[in-house]
């Protein structure tokens, strides 16, 4: 294997775009290392070599160890990585932004500071997802009332439809087992959601603590994100799963989950949908310049000039410069 120090850092050229990427890999039972820029999972049964670019976010399942070198490629690639224990999906660990520019960063922040549009994002939400309503007008808690309503006809709606028994949405945080099959599914469904909604927002470089709907969580536009596909794809799949059979409920949901998140390609349409809401405007939602390195300064009234300069003097350009890593 190559020196990790002799090889040079990857580009954003290098990379694959988060949409085009696997939705998530469950590993488990295995080592887990670094051979020049792929991930190898090594474990009774030999040896498979993963390329580290492609993953979207890499849930390690029980039993999983993990070297240094590969938490450092999966950081350099974007990747996301969450501990799955037997007990539903935890968030520990992301990697870095695909994008090296913080247009969609800047533009949450002022999204998100001025009350007027934070709640004029969150109508918009309400609106993706249940586009038969127009929001306009309504107060947040006439949304969340709303909201509330719809997901309970939800569940209502998906138990007639498979026939599965719903008692109600019964989860005690730690005791995964405790609620009945579908309960458990809507838990593992609803888990990886998060993970892949935080690997999502974490590569296009925006904040997963500033939300919209949620709020005081670090989490909280990771939240926001994924209850878009709630009621369409998690809820649904979640009784499905709960129909066929009651035993080995988690990872049946999770192998089910990315089955439907290929079909659906709900990869493209989650990297779409977060530019739709916090650059309402834009030309396009893959607008060109995203994979460019560019570090401005910023000086009066609101414009940006180019770094590296000394403005001292004339044209002058630092010794140091800035260096980008």
């Amino acid at each position: 294997m190559s020196s990790v120090s002799r090889r040079p850092a990857l580009t954003p050229r290098h990379l694959t775009r988060t949409a085009e990427r696997l939705s998530f890999l469950y590993l488990e039972r295995c080592t887990i290392h670094r051979d020049a820029n792929a991930l190898t999972a090594q474990d009774a049964e030999g040896t498979t070599h993963i390329p580290s670019a492609t993953i979207g976010a890499l849930l390690l399942g029980p039993g999983t160890r993990i070297t240094h070198q590969a938490m450092s490629v999966l950081g350099e690639t974007g990747a996301a990585v969450c501990w799955v224990g037997e007990h539903g999906v935890r968030y520990y660990a992301s990697g870095r932004a695909l994008s090296r520019s913080s247009a969609l960063m800047e533009a949450q922040a002022r999204q998100w500071a001025n009350p007027r549009n934070r709640l004029a994002v969150a109508r918009q939400m309400y609106r993706m997802r249940f586009p038969d309503e127009d929001p306009a007008g309504l107060t947040r808690q006439e949304l969340l009332g709303r909201e509330g309503r719809r997901v309970k006809d939800c569940y209502r709606a998906q138990a007639a439809r498979t026939g599965v028994p719903w008692r109600g949405r019964r989860y005690v945080p730690g005791d995964f087992t405790g609620g009945d099959a579908v309960n458990q599914a809507i838990t593992a469904a609803a888990q990886c959601m998060y993970g892949i909604a935080h690997a999502v927002v974490t590569s296009l470089g925006c904040s997963p603590a500033l939300g919209f709907v949620h709020s005081g969580h670090e989490l909280s536009f990771v939240l926001d994100i994924a209850d878009l596909y709630k009621t369409e794809i998690g809820i649904p799949l979640a009784f499905d799963v709960a129909a066929h059979d009651e035993e080995d409920v988690g990872p049946r949901t999770r192998r089910a989950l990315r089955d439907r998140i290929n079909e659906t390609a709900l990869l493209n349409r989650c990297v779409d949908d977060v530019k739709r809401l916090l650059l309402p405007d834009a030309a396009s939602a893959t607008s060109p310049g995203d994979d460019r390195d560019v570090v401005t300064l910023q000086t009066d009234g609101g414009h940006n000039i180019a770094s590296g300069v000394n403005y001292d003097g004339p044209d002058h350009y630092d010794d140091y410069g800035d260096t980008l890593w």
